[in-house]
């Protein structure tokens, strides 16, 4: 009898343990919106959302913006925080690469966050920036 009152009296537990209400969970991630004035209305803009373990290389996230009045602007979504960087082109014949002449110098213009004008390739110390639990909004220029 004392076995099936504590079998009883654990199910019973068990049971108002798990009728509970859930607790929601908190949302961890943030959005990043990136705009770039364009002066020209041809092709559109290729954006490229980057970790340090991915930089230069696939983005965790590609967006193509559309150019209208004079600006092309994406919203990346759901990214956690952490650091990341941003790298955009303007893909003027919409082959979705960046294009280089015979010596290997760009022939779209580019950009980077933070804004940085190098005269080698981006650097990842340069373009990072945090992300945190707020929404970003950032503008780059080319």
């Amino acid at each position: 009898m004392k076995t099936i009152l504590v079998t009883l009296s654990l199910a019973f537990s068990t049971l108002f343990i798990n009728a509970q209400a859930p607790v929601e969970a908190v949302s961890e991630t943030s959005t990043i919106t990136v705009t770039v004035p364009v002066k020209s209305t041809e092709g559109n803009v290729v954006f490229g959302l980057y970790t340090e373990g991915n930089f230069m290389q696939q983005p965790t996230v590609g967006l193509e913006g559309e150019i209208v009045d004079g600006k092309a602007t994406v919203t990346f979504t759901d990214v956690a925080p952490g650091d990341y960087a941003v790298i955009l082109f303007h893909d003027k014949n919409k082959n979705k690469r960046m294009d280089f002449d015979a010596s290997g110098m760009p022939q779209e213009n580019y950009g980077m966050s933070n804004n940085v004008m190098s005269y080698g390739p981006p650097q990842w110390s340069d373009a990072k920036f945090t992300v945190a639990d707020a929404p970003l909004e950032l503008e780059i220029r080319f």
